[in-house]
């Protein structure tokens, strides 16, 4: 088994032969720092390693798809609060968001590991709560993200069905979501995206930056045409909104208290940026990863958080009176908006180019998502996982990309049963991966405030500020996401994104509990990596080691 060695007691010839490499001349540039760091740590080199700061930064900004993003999910903020809940919950999110950046950055710079995430967590977490942390980490973020990946198929869909209500098809039962045959058309045409942004994630290695420069050139035409075209088109046909009903108007459409309604709106807002700690989980493939990784990070967030909210206040400006807005019948209002300002052919094409940004943004996701299942099958977690976390003789991890599409493919199921499943799948997406943000600050704030030493992105003074920022705003967050979106809860309306994460949850404590200590991230491992982090020599990592080892032999 890869990764993290399977039987603790093999730990000792381990980092004997991690002390001789590193005295032994090194030659080949991508063997230096982060490989060798991974050695240290108990990890051997599998992926191909090729990506500088442009691809690793696409891992995350095209994944996140600012401009997209903010498309598929205006609808929700706009109904909870209106004008006024989005574009303040807008900046409040893009401050806090780049602080926890900021915070993920310090961790991923002394442990650039490729899908790293639980690995961060178990390491702020410290040898006694760290296996535990690890465990949940794992879990949250492995359901998120394949569910993530699902919620953007179903975003997919929503663009191109919704052109058969530009062209008035008389669909059987109508274009509405209490049309079971509708839904079951949304489905299929879902399955079928899904299946084009795994396909691309099968190709060699050697177009994989060919594939991100692409989709940073359709993402940023997209985004150029909106900030050009569109206003103009508006203003020729139904008028730009006032500034005043942009940042002053309030809209209730969850039925939900006041103040509750405004923070519902944070589903969108938080939803948009989610996700840029994807730039850590292909470390293992980027050169230099101690300083690109955090950098990618960092540069995604700030880039994904600035032209979103650029994105959404241009939106506000461009969209009708909100009861117009709302009486849009396209499943996407987007398609039907652009042929109100653009006209019908015009907006096929912006319909095409929001198309292909989305499968594209899929593709990311899948190929982010797949580097965190394989890490985490690499540790011994799933069932199956030494067959998960193989790779071919290429260093792509095929078989977690596998994984990812079955388990994406029966999340889209939820479809057929129900009139909410985007609004569920939407926050089932982003909720486990806030809850692992608040979390692994928790955590560096209360048990590991000094530690992660060897960071070239360390926090100094402002450490304990940005830690408690991230632990509260993301629980506001984490708070909006888990609950209901419509009041009063019926089962149409129910948001099931608290029961896959409960489920996740539970997953994890019952495989932490019965998943032997000695055979996935025992403590002395946990050590291992925290001397590591803390750049302690690496005679005193063996002797420290040996010494845990000889007490759990004697055990």
């Amino acid at each position: 088994m890869w990764g993290w060695i399977k039987d603790c007691r093999v730990l000792r010839a381990n980092l004997v032969l991690n002390s001789l490499s590193m005295s032994a001349p090194i030659n080949k540039e991508h063997k230096k720092g982060h490989s060798i760091q991974s050695q240290q740590i108990g990890y051997k080199q599998h992926l191909h390693r090729a990506w500088n700061l442009l691809e690793n930064f696409a891992a995350s900004f095209v994944a996140l798809d600012f401009i997209g993003s903010v498309r598929s999910a205006l609808f929700l903020g706009l109904q909870a609060g209106g004008p006024a809940a989005v574009w303040s919950t807008s900046v409040i999110t893009m401050v806090f968001m780049v602080i926890t950046a900021f915070v993920l950055a310090e961790i991923s710079s002394a442990l650039p590991l490729t899908g790293s995430i639980h690995i961060w967590a178990a390491e702020s977490a410290g040898p006694k709560y760290g296996r535990f942390v690890g465990f949940l980490v794992a879990w949250w973020t492995a359901s998120a993200w394949m569910t993530y990946a699902a919620g953007n198929c179903q975003a997919t869909a929503n663009y191109i069905v919704s052109q058969l209500a530009i062209w008035q098809v008389n669909f059987p039962g109508g274009i509405d979501n209490g049309n079971v045959k509708w839904r079951a058309f949304v489905w299929a045409v879902s399955e079928a995206t899904l299946i084009l942004s795994g396909l691309i994630n099968y190709l060699p290695p050697k177009w994989n930056k060919g594939v991100f420069r692409f989709s940073l050139f359709i993402l940023m035409l997209d985004f150029f045409l909106c900030l050009i075209w569109l206003p103009i088109a508006v203003h020729n046909t139904y008028g730009i909104r006032s500034a005043k009903d942009v940042f002053t108007q309030g809209y209730n459409g969850t039925g939900a208290p006041a103040g509750w309604n405004w923070l519902l709106s944070f589903l969108f807002t938080a939803g948009v940026v989610t996700g840029f700690d994807a730039s850590g989980y292909v470390a293992e493939e980027t050169k230099h990863a101690n300083v690109v990784a955090s950098k990618g990070i960092i540069s995604s967030a700030i880039a994904t958080g600035v032209l979103g909210f650029i994105t959404t206040i241009l939106f506000l400006f461009c969209i009708p009176d909100l009861d117009e807005f709302f009486e849009l019948s396209a499943p996407q209002p987007f398609v039907q908006l652009y042929a109100l300002a653009l006209g019908n052919g015009p907006s096929i094409f912006m319909t095409i180019i929001a198309v292909i940004s989305l499968v594209m943004s899929t593709t990311a996701i899948i190929d982010d998502s797949s580097r965190l299942i394989f890490a985490i099958a690499r540790d011994g977690v799933f069932p199956y996982s030494s067959w998960i976390s193989r790779v071919d003789a290429q260093g792509q991890p095929k078989n977690a990309v596998t994984i990812i599409l079955i388990f994406s493919a029966t999340l889209l199921l939820s479809i057929l049963p129900s009139q909410v499943a985007f609004t569920s799948l939407t926050s089932a997406g982003s909720m486990p991966i806030i809850a692992a943000y608040g979390l692994i600050a928790l955590l560096r704030l209360t048990l590991t405030p000094h530690a992660f030493k060897t960071s070239r992105f360390h926090l100094g003074r402002w450490a304990r500020p940005m830690y408690l920022s991230t632990v509260l705003f993301n629980g506001l967050v984490f708070a909006a996401m888990m609950s209901p979106f419509y009041f009063p809860v019926t089962v149409d309306t129910f948001n099931f994104a608290c029961v896959i994460f409960g489920a996740a949850t539970i997953v994890a404590i019952y495989t932490w509990y019965f998943k032997p200590a000695d055979q996935w991230l025992c403590q002395v491992l946990i050590k291992q990596a925290m001397h590591t982090a803390e750049g302690s020599p690496i005679d005193d990592a063996m002797r420290t080691s040996s010494i845990a080892l000889d007490r759990m032999e004697a055990d």
